[in-house]
């Protein structure tokens, strides 16, 4: 074979080779990379976050109930009190002699009831004198009357025996009306008596707070007034008004503001795992207790109802998480930042896909673009007018391969709970298909029946 045919048959197969590159280049060059997922079976949570801080189920401000100075403050900040415990007193010299006195005059009434008492004693002996007077008088009077009928005494006598029967039977009636009156004033004086006792309790009650007790078991979280400063009393919120803030940390909870975009998810009894900035590695179990219905203003922390100025800011509620702690722990205080994360769905076993992989697709236009193979139709004689919106449904890419090719086909899907980076899927999946998970500007863009090419690398976000 001669030189020239040899360099002619290499340069035809150099051409052919050419050829075939160039037809495989640009038949790649019409594929579109994408990163690829599957339907999978697993446990999914879904979990709604909130911020805010831990805060005593019960808390009260503990306020000045007597004007004066304080002479003993017997607690400070981070104390822990029983109830009934004795926190503080003020000057008492004015309730003090208030009282004494007027357990002076209880004492000087409860002697004049004595005397009244002592008086109707002597009222009840003068009328058995006078009962037993009259007796005997009318025995004197039968029988002189027996006499004067027998004309033995003169009339003078009979007159006299009778005219003393009348004295008698008068001065009986004198000394029990003497007796009602000793009665009545003895009853007088035990009401005045009475009066005085309830008007000592009055004395005792004011005498009584100027010493303030712990209603309850609890921490003082707050003191800010000092030992010799003067209480003022019926000022609320006004400086020297408040003695101090008692919590009761026997059941410590933690509140938290959730956004208006997740309040709908929240129940009572959801669990809820807490975390506190001061604590750092401690998780904390607690439950839902209360959710809020009031919408707060996230910038002031207002209610909209009780806001004058009409806005559209964001808003959040508040939710109240009980913690499953012992009681009193030293650790957790009133006030501490905190983060409570509430599982508001748990499914155990369900099928899932990532979150990135939903698209909004017209299934109409889409189903027309599968049967051209990701080409618009070049006449289209069912045109949605201009001024017609498609109805976009949520949906997802599905791979399927035919003759060694790899097509993307939009598959609607109905979707439950979301997961922190996956969602649940309810039907139009099953378990192991392949998906189009990414990347973001191809999911945007991608269309049904467009050919693909599996590629998960890493991207590689340019620098400049």
């Amino acid at each position: 074979m001669s030189t020239k045919k040899i360099i002619l048959i290499v340069v035809v197969l150099l051409v052919l080779i050419g050829i075939g590159v160039g037809t495989v280049l640009r038949s790649q060059a019409s594929v579109t990379p994408v990163a690829t997922g599957k339907a999978n079976r697993q446990e999914l949570l879904s979990i709604v976050s909130g911020t805010g801080q831990i805060k005593p189920k019960t808390y009260v401000n503990i306020g000045a109930t007597a004007f004066g100075r304080i002479t003993h403050l017997n607690v400070k900040e981070g104390d822990h009190v029983k109830k009934g415990a004795v926190l503080a007193t003020v000057e008492s010299v004015q309730p003090q002699a208030t009282v004494a006195a007027q357990q002076a005059t209880i004492a000087s009434s409860k002697t004049d009831v004595n005397s009244y008492v002592a008086a109707e004693q002597t009222a009840v002996a003068n009328i058995s004198q006078a009962q037993a007077d009259l007796e005997q008088k009318k025995f004197d009077y039968i029988r002189a009357k027996s006499l004067y009928d027998e004309k033995l005494i003169a009339k003078q006598d009979y007159d006299a025996k009778k005219a003393a029967l009348d004295v008698s039977a008068a001065t009986l009636q004198q000394r029990q009306a003497a007796l009602a009156q000793a009665r009545a004033q003895t009853d007088s004086q035990r009401g005045h008596v009475n009066q005085a006792v309830a008007s000592q309790r009055a004395n005792y009650d004011s005498l009584d707070k100027t010493i303030s007790r712990a209603p309850f078991d609890g921490l003082v979280t707050n003191v800010p007034v000092r030992e010799g400063e003067t209480m003022v009393v019926g000022i609320q919120n006004a400086e020297g008004s408040t003695l101090m803030t008692l919590a009761d940390m026997s059941v410590i909870t933690a509140e938290v503001k959730v956004d208006e975009t997740d309040i709908v998810n929240i129940a009572l009894g959801q669990t809820a795992d807490v975390t506190v900035d001061a604590l750092p590695g401690r998780t904390f179990k607690g439950r839902v207790t209360q959710v809020g219905d009031q919408a707060l203003l996230r910038t002031t922390g207002v209610a909209t109802s009780q806001s004058t100025t009409g806005t559209e800011e964001a808003k959040d509620f508040k939710v109240v998480v009980t913690l499953d702690v012992e009681p009193n722990q030293d650790d957790l205080r009133p006030g501490l930042s905190t983060t409570a994360k509430i599982t508001t769905a748990h499914k155990p076993d369900t099928l899932t896909i990532p979150i990135q992989a939903l698209v909004q697709r017209d299934p109409v236009a889409e189903k027309e673009l599968a049967k051209n193979a990701g080409k618009p139709a070049s006449t289209n004689t069912t045109a949605t007018p201009s001024n017609v919106k498609p109805k976009l449904i949520q949906g997802v890419y599905v791979l399927s391969t035919a003759n060694k090719k790899v097509r993307a086909n939009f598959v609607p899907v109905s979707t439950g709970i979301t997961g922190a980076t996956d969602i649940e899927v309810l039907s139009g999946l099953n378990a192991g298909d392949q998906i189009v998970t990414g990347r973001y500007k191809v999911l945007r863009s991608l269309k049904s029946g467009t050919l693909v090419k599996i590629d998960n690398s890493v991207e590689v976000t340019p620098t400049s």
